[in-house]
């Protein structure tokens, strides 16, 4: 699916598929964090099941204002105990699959929130 955002001076989510996004021009096959604010980085996991309170704890330590987990392709809820982090520095974190988060993560970005795209693509890379 092409999207296309209201704003162009904030990363943009531009298209998506099983095991892939495109970011402002760049396929990316792995899990990825995409900020509004010009973060992105690899977000070192590839499976669900591998996920942890680390994998969260590095998303507050950004300190967005929200973070949107997306889940993969069906909705799956992080452990309450891996979002102590977030909870801590009163981040709010929405959980949906990963096509409805990158929508939603280009809505937002593109109204100018401090937004945190936390994309987990499963099968691709480490972890």
């Amino acid at each position: 699916m092409k999207l296309q955002p209201d704003k162009f001076d904030v990363q943009v989510v531009q298209g998506y598929g099983p095991g892939w996004v495109t970011v402002s021009g760049d396929r990316i096959e792995h899990s990825v964090v995409v900020g509004s604010r010009g973060q992105r980085f690899d977000w070192q996991c590839s499976r669900y099941d591998a996920l942890n309170e680390a994998h969260f704890a590095q998303l507050a330590d950004i300190g967005p204002e929200l973070v949107i987990f997306g889940s993969g392709d069906r909705i799956r809820f992080p452990q309450p105990a891996w979002l102590r982090g977030l909870m801590a520095k009163r981040i709010g974190i929405e959980t949906m699959d990963s096509q409805a988060a990158c929508r939603t993560y280009n809505i937002l970005a593109g109204e100018g929130r401090d937004v945190l795209l936390a994309l987990l693509l499963e099968g691709s890379g480490p972890g």
